[in-house]
């Protein structure tokens, strides 16, 4: 089931769940679009009608964000937990560790992703990780990346371009890319690699993980800001759709 968030379409399903839609998705011969909105993607996307239209244009449409849930029960359709994009590739990966599935890693500052795909390969040992590229790259070098995307086959092409531009670039290179799935996965690259540390799990439990990471970087204090006026926003779009 979708829930309607600002005019977002997004499933309502759990981390299980969509762990095993992605691992289907590898099996199968159609090509499968993954995008992981919160509630800035959703802010966004109410001011850029191109993005919004590939968000709902996904066939895969997570949760990631509390803010995403608590909106969708100030809409009266609740959405069952969230599904954060981090923790979905971390369960993706060990699920598929150990098998001939491939991913490919694209996207983030010069180095982070080949420190993000050595840390990764550690801690799920098995894992084939079968190309890496930043994400800095003119037209003449992206025609290359793609090349090389298509001669290696990679079955998951995770893009870590932030939105809207990963969403915009997996919409406009998917029907020429030799791949199963594509997942814009934002910054979850620094992540892997430990550049950006994960708040403690309690943090996460209790759905306070954006106050963890204001605590860390009080400079994001802007971006938090939206999140009382994207549920204000919700708020009015109930009572006017």
């Amino acid at each position: 089931m979708k829930v309607d968030i600002l005019g977002v379409k997004i499933d309502d399903l759990n981390m299980d769940k969509a762990v095993k839609k992605v691992v289907q998705y590898t099996m199968s011969e159609k090509k499968y679009k993954i995008y992981t909105p919160n509630p800035e993607f959703v802010m966004t996307a109410n001011e850029d009608e191109e993005f919004k239209s590939i968000l709902n244009k996904g066939d895969l449409v997570i949760p990631d964000g509390i803010g995403i849930v608590i909106a969708s029960k100030i809409m009266k359709k609740s959405i069952t937990e969230r599904v954060a994009g981090y923790d979905l590739l971390q369960n993706v990966f060990n699920e598929i560790k150990g098998t001939d599935k491939t991913v490919y890693f694209f996207g983030a500052a010069k180095g982070v992703a080949s420190q993000a795909a050595e840390r990764m390969k550690e801690v799920h040992e098995g894992l084939n990780i079968i190309g890496i590229h930043d994400g800095y790259f003119d037209e003449q070098e992206e025609k290359t990346i793609i090349e090389t995307i298509n001669s290696l086959k990679p079955d998951i092409l995770l893009v870590g371009l932030g939105a809207p531009k990963q969403e915009k670039w997996i919409n406009q290179n998917i029907d020429n890319l030799n791949i199963k799935v594509a997942i814009g996965v934002g910054g979850s690259f620094d992540g892997m690699a430990g550049i950006v540390k994960r708040a403690p799990e309690i943090y996460q439990k209790l759905g306070l993980e954006w106050f963890y990471r204001l605590m860390k970087q009080p400079t994001r204090i802007k971006r938090m800001i939206k999140l009382p006026m994207f549920l204000l926003k919700v708020i009015k779009y109930r009572k006017h759709p």
